[in-house]
């Protein structure tokens, strides 16, 4: 099972897969994106152990996306995994075979 399509990967029942892309850095002429886009540049915990970000490149901008995953344990399980998927475009990390994780 590809991480885009992994039943975990969601939030109140909702999937979370591709994150809302927002610009890191405000600026009034980006706008938020969606989608399967960009490279990863790296990721961050996030203050409650059901999320986390990632931060990726597209078009040469900085954008931040959280994803929020409902299933602590397996949010706990993901982070490590993303993490080493740093330098990867996001198309790549969705890809990502987590049948071990069912």
């Amino acid at each position: 099972m590809e991480l885009r399509d992994h039943p975990l990967v969601s939030y109140r029942r909702l999937p979370s897969w591709p994150p809302t892309w927002s610009p890191a850095k405000p600026r009034t002429d980006l706008k938020p994106l969606r989608g399967e886009i960009g490279r990863l540049s790296y990721t961050f915990a996030g203050a409650k152990p059901d999320r986390f970000f990632l931060v990726i490149e597209h078009e040469g901008h900085p954008y931040v996306g959280c994803l929020f995953i409902e299933d602590r344990i397996f949010c706990a399980q993901i982070i490590p995994i993303l993490e080493k998927q740093v330098g990867r475009t996001i198309k790549e990390i969705g890809d990502l075979e987590l049948s071990f994780t069912l």
